[in-house]
């Protein structure tokens, strides 16, 4: 499948990038990595007239201290997060699931912005053009219909990122460049739970920095992650989850989900039944209950939905098992 033509634009700073995506913001899209996007233009999901290249703007790049944490540029590769000793050591959770994320050659090329800016997947949107116009078009592309939820009107298409769990445990926020300037919001503002209009990002803006903050610096963490292959697969059920441990008890806790809805989401219901308690065995199986009635699979992937969600229960259960004894 070859790409569709397209005209490449690279800007050399955030100042350019952002006039250039004002110029061309109904025709562009943003390609860093390439990872996710450069498949999808081959299957004819997109087909802009522009692709703006924003490797070599050196200023989204990098991991610098912040106020007692971490700012984390938008260009920083997924092996450079896995590699970095600071992120071991104040925030490992994040460091667990960028290091599981596809393959090391794509963890090279990949970025934290574009795993947190990933598209949505479905089975029936994710393939070329002629299988989709054989089957009939979806809502997500071209259509009106949920083949996944015939009957609704939403797209159910699943997210399927690694780190935004993990980034959610931590309490980040993003920063974004826009031609009114920049703006910062809690990454949990940041997803809109519709598969076909994933995030609060315009046409015309662009993610640039991930900060995390002092307070959750040196919480223990995990990611653990469903998948057919060991390697190179998208989560098809993610589990992060992070603690602070005080006199053997859960001083505060996190625990969010990944590849089962629209959006990756806390589950404040788990986080607040940890709190001030020892992990035994029967919260531990509580936990991972609250997390299975928050996951909505629906027939989007390889595995059928009730695996997956038995997944995320069992999963979540291990996740804080394992994070307590840490």
């Amino acid at each position: 499948m070859a790409l569709p033509e397209f005209q490449l634009l690279r800007p050399r700073t955030l100042a350019e990038a952002v006039e250039l995506l004002a110029k061309h913001a109904s025709d562009a899209q943003i390609v860093a990595g390439g990872t996710d996007l450069l498949p999808s233009l081959r299957q004819r999901l997109f087909a802009p007239q522009y692709l703006v290249d924003i490797r070599g703007v050196g200023e989204l790049r990098g991991i610098r201290p912040r106020q007692g944490g971490l700012e984390i540029g938008a260009l920083t590769t997924l092996t450079a997060i896995e590699r970095s000793p600071e992120i071991a050591l104040s925030y490992p959770v994040l460091r667990e699931a960028a290091q599981t994320v596809a393959s090391p050659v794509l963890r090279n090329m990949g970025t934290l912005g574009g795993n947190i800016c990933l598209d949505t997947r479905c089975l029936w949107y994710n393939q070329s053009l002629a299988w989709r116009r054989s089957c009939g078009f979806c809502i997500k592309k071209d259509g009106d219909l949920c083949h996944v939820a015939p009957g609704g009107t939403k797209c159910w298409a699943a997210f399927s990122g690694d780190t935004p769990p993990a980034l959610l445990c931590l309490d980040a926020e993003i920063e974004i460049a826009g031609p009114s300037g920049a703006r910062r919001l809690p990454l949990s503002e940041f997803y809109t739970s519709l598969g076909d209009a994933r995030m609060t990002l315009e046409r015309n803006e662009l993610l640039t920095r991930v900060l995390l903050p002092a307070r959750t610096a040196g919480y223990r963490g995990v990611y653990r992650k469903l998948r057919i292959r060991g390697s190179i697969d998208y989560p098809l059920a993610g589990v992060a989850v992070a603690l602070q441990r005080s006199d053997g008890h859960v001083a505060d806790a996190r625990v969010a989900i990944t590849a089962v809805n629209p959006a990756p989401l806390l589950v404040r219901a788990a986080a607040e039944a940890l709190k001030g308690r020892e992990v035994t065995e029967e919260l531990a199986a509580q936990v991972g209950e609250l997390a299975a009635r928050a996951a909505k699979p629906l027939t989007t992937s390889a595995l059928t939905p009730e695996y997956r969600r038995e997944m995320v229960r069992v999963l979540s259960k291990r996740a804080v098992t394992e994070v307590f004894r840490q």
